[in-house]
């Protein structure tokens, strides 16, 4: 195991959820952040909470990954004590409701796609550079068991994360011969803002995704990530796929009577 210590991390999509936990797991481990997301009024204050909570060092900016020339500037502006990033975690991602192909909304495709697909990408190109330059770093992806098994109405959102997968696949190769390290942590139900963000804050129809079941937490996926993370550095966690105990696949769940 490596220390991560005074590591630079630089987590998107940091405000809630599997990035929040991610955060604050890192954190705890004493790595300095470099957070990105959206609300930037959360990322102000989970800064304050991790420097009362462990003294940890951060930087933290206003991002809509799906904007090439935004992520460009943000990693180029960054102050020189934050550029030399070791570990990249991509994150920021979402998903948007359940319609038949033929029945889908082209804006929600468009924000799945400009997100989950372009935004890493975007958000890749920006940073890995630095760490070939430098010879060494981690990059993370959060991909989904979307990536690896569609499900009825999951058409766009399933092709997003067959794209995360298969770039992943492709970037691990291309960097064979570096000691970079590609990693995917591929998680099925976990309960987060996920839901209520497909369903675009309809409370009633997010919380029946989780009835009946105890589904993963995101400490759950931090764990995984910090797991890839801090292997040595001959070791490559190429994919971790976790799932609820009470789920088997992206359709086949036990729900409690």
């Amino acid at each position: 195991m490596i220390s991560l210590k005074n590591m630079v991390v630089f987590i998107t999509g940091a405000s809630s959820g599997i990035g929040l936990a991610c955060t604050r797991a890192f954190a705890e481990r004493g790595a300095r952040l470099v957070l990105s997301a959206r609300r930037i009024d959360r990322l102000e204050s989970l800064s304050k909470e991790l420097k009362e909570r462990h003294d940890t060092d951060s930087f933290v900016f206003q991002l809509d990954v799906r904007d090439q020339t935004a992520v460009q500037h943000a990693v180029e502006m960054l102050p020189q004590e934050w550029r030399d990033i070791e570990i990249l975690l991509n994150n920021a991602g979402l998903s948007r409701g359940l319609d038949k192909l033929y029945e889908g909304s082209v804006q929600d495709w468009e924000e799945m796609i400009d997100t989950n697909v372009k935004g890493l990408l975007y958000v890749s190109r920006a940073v890995i550079p630095g760490m070939v330059a430098r010879n060494k770093g981690t990059i993370i992806n959060i991909g989904s068991i979307a990536g690896h098994e569609v499900y009825p109405g999951g058409n766009v959102y399933c092709a997003t994360k067959f794209a995360v997968d298969a770039l992943t696949r492709g970037l691990r190769m291309e960097l064979v011969d570096t000691p970079l390290r590609v990693c995917t942590v591929d998680p099925g139900l976990v309960e987060t803002e996920f839901s209520m963000v497909r369903f675009r804050g309809d409370e009633t129809r997010a919380k029946r995704v989780y009835e009946g079941l105890h589904p993963l937490r995101p400490e759950d996926v931090a764990d995984a990530v910090l797991f890839c993370a801090t292997r040595p550095p001959h070791v490559q966690i190429a994919e971790i796929i976790m799932l609820a105990t009470a789920q088997a696949s992206t359709t086949l769940v036990h729900r409690a009577r």
